[in-house]
């Protein structure tokens, strides 16, 4: 084994024999480094981070349970695997070690012979826990790569029946994730949405936002690309896709575990067409009755729609389709998102000039 493949380990004791004896013990197998104190221990794992910590639970000034404690409250040094050394031997002691998170606890004075074979055993368990982890992130990452392209040429399916729209879907994303950073950015006394986002996983929703308009696949060709303005019988029929496109989510949600993309999708596609003031549809909600994935995606919806052509109209200026969001403001829109929309909306130009097919 090579210096530089070689694990390494700090032994943590004030007594000056232990150390000698731990590090005669060890050196021929691992790169030791004994330090005589928790201080020590502390400054040094500032910079250099082990393999594993072999710690005294008997020191002055902060003793091993202590000096646990403080490694499990930072990101830094929570995941060390930690092995008390004590000369203690009763059950409640060797409890309390195992309990802050110790992985093994060795009574001194230490066989260097079991020393030796009890560190073997613990790296040998922690590799194998690193590759099976790395196994099921990959597994689990090639799964995610798998649904998001299922889940893309779902939505692009849909998209592809109304051509004059194409690259909506990306483009609604790119402003979702706008108003979301937006809100994440904006101060606490702006809005009170803050602790509701920081729930969502901000890719999950993304992704989910692709599947807003999949119940459009119901709707005919007839009125999906009707140059002229749709009759109420019409209108009625396009409605049909936000129930069309909640009920085909829910379908799929009864063949799998909970699922928060599906989630998610559900509430996109039900709920985009609602607006502030109760007037929208399917429901007819109103306010904060409207889930706010949906009012988001409202604002970044019909800002898609207005500076896009359509078979109905020619595309508006970004500056007249701000006009029109900002006129909506506490009747189809959300006054707080509204108000956050106006200062990113040149964020929003910049995606729709350069996201164009």
């Amino acid at each position: 084994m090579t210096l530089k493949q070689r694990k390494t380990i700090f032994l943590v004791d004030d007594d000056l024999t232990n150390l000698n004896v731990g590090k005669n013990a060890l050196s021929g197998h691992y790169n030791v480094f004994t330090l005589n104190s928790s201080a020590l221990l502390l400054k040094i794992l500032e910079k250099n981070i082990p393999d594993l910590i072999l710690l005294d639970v008997e020191m002055p000034e902060i003793n091993g349970y202590e000096t646990m404690k403080i490694l499990k409250s930072k990101e830094r040094t929570k995941n060390i695997p930690v092995i008390f050394l004590t000369a203690k031997s009763d059950y409640d002691n060797e409890l309390e070690g195992l309990l802050l998170g110790a992985v093994d606890y060795i009574k001194k004075p230490f066989s260097p012979i079991l020393l030796l074979k009890r560190l073997e055993m613990h790296l040998e368990l922690i590799a194998l826990n690193s590759n099976l982890q790395e196994m099921v992130e990959l597994r689990t990452q090639t799964i995610l790569e798998l649904q998001s392209a299922i889940l893309a040429t779902m939505a692009e399916l849909v998209e592809c029946r109304d051509d004059v729209t194409g690259g909506h879907i990306e483009r609604t994303q790119n402003y979702m994730y706008l108003m979301l950073k937006a809100l994440f950015d904006a101060p606490e006394e702006k809005h009170g949405y803050r602790n509701e986002i920081s729930l969502w996983d901000t890719k999950v929703l993304l992704q989910s936002a692709q599947l807003h308009d999949v119940g459009k696949i119901i709707v005919s060709d007839n009125i999906l690309n009707k140059p002229g303005k749709l009759t109420k019988e019409e209108f009625d029929k396009m409605k049909e896709h936000t129930t069309f496109g909640e009920k085909v989510i829910e379908k799929i949600e009864k063949n799998i575990v909970e699922s928060e993309f599906l989630k998610h999708a559900k509430i996109f596609a039900a709920s985009h067409h609602e607006k502030w003031d109760g007037s929208g549809y399917p429901k007819g909600i109103k306010g904060e009755e409207i889930p706010l994935q949906g009012r988001i995606m409202a604002i970044a919806d019909v800002y898609d729609a207005l500076i896009s052509d359509r078979p109905y109209k020619k595309a508006f200026s970004h500056e007249e389709a701000v006009g029109i969001i900002v006129s909506g403001r506490g009747k189809h829109f959300d006054p707080v998102l509204v108000d956050l929309f106006v200062e990113i909306a040149d964020k929003f130009a910049q995606i729709s000039q350069s996201n164009r097919i």
